[in-house]
């Protein structure tokens, strides 16, 4: 390959992962030719609204993928947790990259931890799945909707906006805010495919696909396939609070899983170790039991 054209969002954060692949590919193809195409999704324009109340997942990758199926980008990078379970006809993932920090954290210039917020606190997040385990743990604080990039989200703290905010360690981290970090907030579930990449390509695309697939982490695969099976299952979108995080040791997969009610006060978890010989079908497995022990009644309020 000579040339490849990967098609990314604009924000800061998406270019660091978009030069981030570049970076990779030529450390493989060391004359590889890369060109960034910046790419307007609808996601990045709505700011005023909380993702469930716009469309969900989808709102980051639709204008990329039709920019791929223009033969106008060869690739597309995205984080995976934006990223849907099912793909539109013509397009798949050939790669995800090795997973960065998968949990979230804690910001706030005020406050060390999140149990030492005060009473009536304002937590920031456009999370249904952050808000639901925040406000399961603590249904004293308050929650205010906070889009935007990672910049614009912290200005907002800053400007005294919010007590605290929650974000993607991994962002933060990309980025050079890693000193904004008060604590890693372990006790709540990722995003499915939270901390890791995917680059999608054409399906048809054998050579491009051949050429990414060294990007590709084999055990970061295997957790994330488990995580969006599960996703798949229980019908996982921004629009409800689930979380999932299958992680990946000593040739075992260890996973958690929940569903939560919006307010928080009604949460199902399950969890489950098993041999990585023995993962397939385990996404469906623990959905079904999240689902038969109360999350298909709290997925149907919703």
């Amino acid at each position: 390959m000579r040339k490849i054209r990967i098609g990314t969002r604009a924000s800061r954060l998406a270019l660091w992962q978009a030069e981030f692949v570049a970076a990779r590919l030529k450390d493989f193809f060391p004359t590889l030719t890369v060109e960034l195409v910046k790419v307007h999704t609808t996601g990045d324009k709505i700011l005023d609204a909380p993702l469930a109340k716009i469309g969900g997942k989808g709102l980051f990758t639709k204008e990329l993928e039709l920019q791929l199926a223009a033969g106008a980008i060869d690739l597309a990078v995205h984080s995976l947790k934006d990223v849907p379970t099912d793909l539109p006809d013509g397009f798949r993932i050939a790669a995800i990259t090795k997973r960065a920090q998968p949990f979230d954290a804690f910001v706030s210039n005020r406050f060390a931890n999140f149990d030492a917020l005060p009473k009536n606190s304002i937590v920031g997040t456009s999370s249904l799945r952050r808000a639901a385990q925040v406000l399961s743990l603590r249904p004293d604080l308050r929650i205010k909707n906070l889009r935007g990039n990672v910049e614009t989200r912290l200005k907002k703290l800053d400007a005294g906006d919010f007590d605290a905010i929650i974000l993607a360690a991994a962002g933060l981290e990309r980025l050079g805010f890693a000193s904004r970090i008060g604590a890693l907030m372990t006790e709540l579930i990722p995003a499915a495919g939270q901390g890791a990449l995917a680059i999608e390509t054409r399906a048809n695309d054998d050579e491009t696909f051949q050429a990414v697939q060294r990007l590709n982490d084999a055990e970061t695969c295997a957790a994330a396939q488990v995580e969006r099976e599960f996703l798949r299952e229980v019908g996982g979108s921004c629009q409800i609070p689930v979380g999932v995080f299958a992680a990946v040791d000593g040739g075992q997969m260890t996973v958690r899983a929940l569903i939560a009610s919006t307010d928080g006060l009604r949460v199902v978890k399950a969890s489950e170790v098993v041999p990585l010989a023995a993962v397939d079908g385990l996404g469906k497995k623990i959905a079904a039991r999240l689902l038969n022990d109360g999350g298909r009644e709290i997925l149907r309020t919703i």
